[in-house]
């Protein structure tokens, strides 16, 4: 079945979603690979993914998302799945102030473990929550994604707002980097530079859903890198 799957897609792109316990992580995963969301939603443990179909252009994406702990706990084992992820989000809850002071924690975090070149989108979640709950005003999130040069969009998981947008930009986003390393790599004569193996990420897939959508262009909401 591994092989077949090789075949049905151009590229398999891995993402992992990182930041505080309930922020919203796998909500936010369940949302984007099943239109699902569950209030009585329970904390990962370790490490869960799931992947969905994307169409950009002619070109068929398995967007392949991988679901990490946020309990301090769990961080010694979870560190290892960074190895080969090309996108992250990083979540954080607007009404939780303190998940947003640790955003530079986790972004630290990132940079030690992952791709130098990894596109990361700073999310907002639970912004159905916002006009009564907030802690974390919309500027404050799009001045820090703006300072650490991250791409910035607020959510909400329940009400389905801008989940889509989220993945999408950040998927789109990894294969114009893809795209632009191929043409860089077909420049040189000689074979040392080849395409980075984590372009293809692992091949042990969840098969949770087919949805194909069309990616659509950059979302107001993203500031560009």
């Amino acid at each position: 079945m591994e092989d077949s799957f090789d075949e049905d897609c151009d590229y398999l792109f891995k993402a992992v979603l990182i930041g505080d316990s309930a922020v919203g992580k796998s909500n936010l995963l369940s949302r984007f690979s099943k239109n699902e969301f569950r209030l009585d939603s329970k904390p990962t443990i370790g490490v869960e993914f799931a992947y969905r179909n994307i169409k950009i252009g002619d070109k068929l994406i398995k967007a392949q998302i991988w679901d990490t702990a946020g309990q301090e706990r769990f961080r010694a084992i979870t560190s290892s799945y960074y190895r080969g992820a090309l996108g992250a989000l990083l979540v954080y809850d607007i009404t939780r102030q303190k998940t947003f002071e640790n955003v530079k924690k986790w972004l630290k975090e990132l940079r030690e473990f992952g791709n130098t070149d990894m596109v990361v989108v700073l999310v907002g979640n639970k912004l159905d929550l916002g006009k009564s709950s907030r802690e974390v005003n919309e500027e404050e999130g799009r001045s820090l994604a703006e300072t650490e040069g991250l791409c910035f969009m607020e959510t909400s998981a329940l009400e389905n707002l801008n989940v889509e947008e989220a993945f999408l930009n950040m998927i789109t986003k990894i294969h114009e980097i893809t795209i632009q390393k191929s043409l860089q790599a077909k420049t040189l004569v000689n074979d040392q530079y080849q395409t980075p193996t984590s372009l293809y990420a692992a091949k042990h897939i969840i098969h949770i859903d087919d949805h194909e959508v069309t990616a659509t262009k950059q979302s107001s909401y993203c500031c560009s890198t």
